[in-house]
């Protein structure tokens, strides 16, 4: 867990900055995710699923991540990921158990954060993050994956 809030900023604006120069350097689709995903599971306490679905223009297929093995294409709509994806908005689950549109790919997983990732309108995938914890995200992760997000897609080539 964190031990206080300012050291919870202070990773994300961390991860938000490494993500940039990544990205700075690398324009290669998979390689920013690949290393994105192992940033975010590397630096964030609990995490038990960091990566990566990518719409192919009808469903999210898996891309690059950090966790065990997982669900492999998830119908818009469907789970969170769909959920997040349909809508573009992200969303965040307290507790995947009590979450009526849920789909379970590892029992470890109690809460859980789904960022879309969408640039010039067009929807490119999601980021999800699975927490080991009930109420393993809050209004803090959100902002900053969502800046992070940004970071990652500036200077990827996703064509």
């Amino acid at each position: 867990m964190w031990k206080s809030k300012e050291e919870k900023i202070a990773t994300y604006q961390l991860l938000v900055q490494q993500q940039a120069a990544i990205s700075e350097i690398e324009h290669d689709k998979i390689a920013n995710l690949a290393n994105s995903s192992a940033l975010l599971a590397d630096a964030l306490p609990n995490t038990v699923f960091a990566g990566y679905y990518l719409f192919d223009g009808n469903e999210l297929v898996l891309g690059p991540f950090q966790g065990k093995v997982s669900c492999t294409r998830i119908s818009m709509g469907k789970g969170v990921c769909g959920e997040a994806a349909e809508k573009r908005l992200t969303l965040l689950v307290d507790d995947v158990k009590n979450h009526k549109n849920y789909i379970s790919c590892d029992s470890a997983a109690r809460s859980e954060i789904v960022v879309p990732m969408v640039q010039d309108g067009q929807l490119l995938g999601v980021l999800d993050l699975d927490s080991s914890v009930v109420n393993g995200y809050d209004e803090i992760d959100q902002k900053y994956l969502e800046a992070f997000v940004v970071a990652l897609l500036e200077n990827t080539d996703f064509s």
